[in-house]
């Protein structure tokens, strides 16, 4: 368990961490921080984003908890994943353990929030384009329209034994330093980035960047119905700011806010601003 939840913050609630089962062969890691008392508080289910560790997250975490139930769900490609034998890692695949965890905790219809960035937000609208799921609404951190994998990354990761994995990372780094990242305006992205890529499972990572660089959210936007606060960084040119207003216009009931850095968006301003839209929430689901 993430030494952060040791401290004294988290005091007041029950921290279990369990496996979800959502395949035969596949088994996730949930982080659940719930009020003790039986007091009945809308529950926030977190989708981080792809490799992502929970420590990037300690500051929303701790603005959450005085407000919601969360559930911290690490997804398939995470190291923390059990997965005997071959799955798929798709976009849709993400999903679908999505909707299987929101089953396996029982939450009451309208009285939950799917909450994700980067990957993790993507997959929530893949989840929700089925409308299996009724959350009261869903609270996205840069979604990833598509995954730029240029053509000779493909070629380079679909040829690489992810054994020599330590020799690619350098090459990965430099590249995300020089050409997807404004360290200008926010030189901890990647040092974030660099963390997680050293504690990520190459094999894992391979078959992701593969599976992943074939999808568009585009299709699926106008079958999303629940209201949608997206939060974007207008300086976070990873994150592609062009194509979150995009989604901002395709998408049916949506709400904007730009905290302008990669930095910003981890940090207690997404809950306040979280906090502003479940407020403006109506009874029939309008902002």
């Amino acid at each position: 368990m993430e030494t952060f939840l040791k401290d004294s913050v988290f005091a007041p609630y029950t921290i279990e961490e369990t496996m979800i089962t959502v395949q035969a062969n596949v088994r996730l890691r949930c982080l659940s921080i719930v009020q003790h008392s039986s007091a009945r508080r809308p529950a926030v289910v977190f989708i981080p984003g792809w490799i992502t560790q929970m420590v990037a997250w300690r500051e929303v975490i701790t603005a959450m908890v005085p407000h919601y139930d969360v559930y911290y769900i690490e997804t398939r490609e995470k190291i923390s994943a059990m997965v005997d034998g071959k799955t798929a890692y798709t976009v849709q695949a993400i999903a679908r353990d999505i909707r299987e965890c929101v089953h396996h905790l029982e939450l009451s219809a309208d009285h939950f929030v799917l909450f994700g960035s980067s990957l993790g937000a993507t997959a929530i609208l893949e989840a929700c384009s089925q409308q299996e799921l009724q959350p009261r609404a869903l609270i996205l951190v840069a979604p990833n329209a598509v995954f730029r994998v240029p053509l000779y990354w493909r070629l380079i990761v679909r040829g690489f034994y992810p054994g020599w994995y330590a020799l690619l990372k350098p090459v990965v780094k430099a590249y995300l330093k020089h050409f997807r990242l404004n360290v200008q305006a926010d030189d901890q992205q990647f040092e974030k980035y660099s963390r997680a890529l050293d504690a990520a499972d190459p094999w894992k990572l391979k078959k992701a960047v593969l599976a992943f660089a074939r999808y568009q959210v585009w299709p699926i936007l106008k079958d999303i119905e629940p209201p949608v606060l997206l939060v974007a960084a207008s300086q976070d040119k990873l994150h592609e700011p062009q194509n979150l207003q995009r989604m901002y216009r395709e998408l049916l009931k949506a709400h904007w806010v730009d905290l302008e850095t990669n930095q910003a968006t981890h940090s207690k301003e997404v809950v306040k601003a979280m906090n502003r839209f479940m407020g403006a929430i109506d009874i029939n689901g309008r902002v």
